[in-house]
């Protein structure tokens, strides 16, 4: 049965019908994993932002083939679309194990987002919006 209100309890299943947990043995690694997944996600999305407020000028890659204007590739625009799908996939598999409505999960998933946020992210100045959705 899936619940579709918040509730407490040791009976998860998380993001796969596999993923299931029936005993304090089996849940507190799964909330750990979360846990370590959101902190991973805010230090991966710092990494994006710094990737992008940095674009090393010496990796520029020259296509005149694909645009007769001659548009320019970098290593860091490339770098940075590939992290961002990375990170984008790391936020909607979080908001879906949300979706599991488990209390635990929640909290483990936002405590997760706000100590990464505190080691990775909190001195972030000027010109990054906060976004406290980590699907976006």
């Amino acid at each position: 049965m899936m619940h579709m209100t918040f509730y407490w309890g040791i009976q998860a299943t998380i993001l796969f019908d596999s993923w299931k947990t029936n005993s304090w043995l089996s849940y507190l690694p799964s909330l750990l994993a979360l846990f370590l997944v959101a902190i991973f996600y805010q230090f991966n999305e710092q990494n994006r932002l710094n990737l992008k407020k940095n674009p090393s000028k010496s990796t520029t890659i020259t296509t005149p083939l694909l645009d007769s204007k001659g548009s320019r590739w970098s290593a860091a625009k490339i770098g940075g679309a590939i992290l961002f799908g990375v990170n984008s996939s790391i936020g909607y598999l979080l908001m879906l194990a949300i979706m599991s409505f488990n209390g635990g999960v929640f909290v483990a998933i936002v405590l997760g987002l706000a100590v990464g946020y505190f080691f990775f992210r909190s001195d972030d100045v000027g010109g990054v919006v906060d976004n406290p959705c980590a699907c976006a």
